[in-house]
């Protein structure tokens, strides 16, 4: 079945239309609206968004490729990204990644059967001061973690309580996509 947008992401869609000066500075957020949905930019998708914004398919891939924060593999709902540089190293992410392949019965790289979790070890997530770090799905950070913080990360995210500002919070505060 090919792609189209939720009625929520065409709400939010059109909502970036009219942030934005010029309709090309919206691919980006877009795009991040559209992973946001299937967790991931398939093909379909891609070809999708090219249509919707009048822009070829070759140029939305190349957008997309260019940031690392885009994927183009299906991953869980929530994306847990541990960092592993010197300073979380040092503080014990090793352990912690260990630690979400146990709970979680996964291993890195890897997705729940139920489709919620994905596991990815990380470079810096720029926060060496309050090492070792976690970030879930590219918006919610975690910082100074302990297996006891983590657990309780884990337990949230299981019952879909994540801790991000909605949209809605956003757009009716004005604030930027």
């Amino acid at each position: 079945m090919a792609y189209e947008f939720s009625p929520e992401t065409e709400k939010k869609y059109q909502w970036l239309l009219t942030r934005y000066p010029k309709k090309d500075a919206v691919l980006i957020p877009l795009l991040h609206l559209v992973q946001s949905e299937l967790s991931y930019l398939s093909p379909d998708a891609i070809d999708y968004v090219a249509t919707r914004m009048a822009l070829s398919p070759a140029r939305v891939r190349e957008v997309a490729s260019f940031y690392s924060l885009f994927r183009f593999e299906k991953k869980g709902r929530y994306v847990l990204q541990v960092c592993h540089t010197m300073s979380c190293y040092l503080s014990g992410s090793d352990e912690l990644i260990s630690h979400l392949k146990k709970v979680l019965g996964i291993e890195e790289g890897d997705t729940t059967p139920d489709g919620k979790f994905s596991i990815e070890r990380v470079e810096c997530l720029a926060s060496c001061g309050t090492a070792p770090v976690m970030q879930v799905n590219d918006w919610d950070f975690h910082e100074e973690l302990t297996i006891e913080k983590l657990d309780q990360v884990i337990s949230a995210l299981k019952q879909d309580r994540a801790n991000h500002p909605s949209w809605e919070k956003r757009v009716a505060d004005g604030s930027p996509a």
